[in-house]
């Protein structure tokens, strides 16, 4: 008898987008409201210089299912500020947050809270009699599992960047290409046919 096997929906998973765009007024403001506009939640945004001075690199973290995304960097890509809009993968990326935390102490946990810090390589970068504030750049999975360990104690404040990624290796295709080739041949226009391979 064979075996039925039932498929649900397409997982919505976390994912990291890459964005090119052009240093000027406003970008950030078309860029998010694109976002809001097709119903994406924004985990986390940040926004770097690169080494071009006219362009400026936003990196955001959401959460959707493969066709959802598909069609968002699509949309993406028809800003007329984006240069290069891409999905970072986790295996060939590289991607860091930094974590400032500010946890109540006294005289009593100081030394549990050196030790938490001493095992995920955390700087301690104050100490008061009342307070200790923590500094640790990683992996977001390394900060959610420090976090963790304080679930126990009380957290007065923490502030976390967002996501920041690159890509590993050297020059990739899509950095190579103007961005005019990069959007017919990744992001056709309707009524345009890709050419066949």
């Amino acid at each position: 008898m064979k075996k039925e096997t039932v498929s649900g929906p397409p997982a919505d998973r976390r994912r990291v987008i890459s964005l090119l765009v052009d240093n000027q007024n406003g970008v950030l403001a078309r860029v998010s409201s694109l976002f809001c506009r097709r119903g994406f939640n924004i985990d986390s945004l940040t926004v770097s210089a690169t080494n071009d001075p006219a362009v400026s690199r936003i990196t955001i973290a959401t959460h959707g299912r493969d066709a959802e995304i598909e069609q968002l960097l699509l949309q993406t890509a028809r800003l007329e500020v984006a240069r290069q809009v891409f999905e970072l993968n986790a295996d060939n990326s590289l991607q860091r947050e930094l974590l400032l935390l500010k946890v109540a102490c006294d005289t009593r946990n100081r030394a549990e809270l050196r030790e938490i810090s001493s095992i995920y390589k955390a700087k301690i970068i104050d100490l008061s009699p009342d307070s200790m504030v923590f500094e640790l750049t990683g992996k977001p999975e390394k900060i959610n599992a420090f976090l963790k360990m304080f679930d126990g104690y009380d957290v007065l404040e923490l502030c976390r960047t967002g996501v920041t990624a690159l890509e590993r290796g050297g020059m990739h295709q899509h950095m190579q290409k103007a961005p005019q080739e990069v959007r017919a041949a990744q992001f056709p226009l309707p009524g345009n046919r890709c050419p066949a391979p």
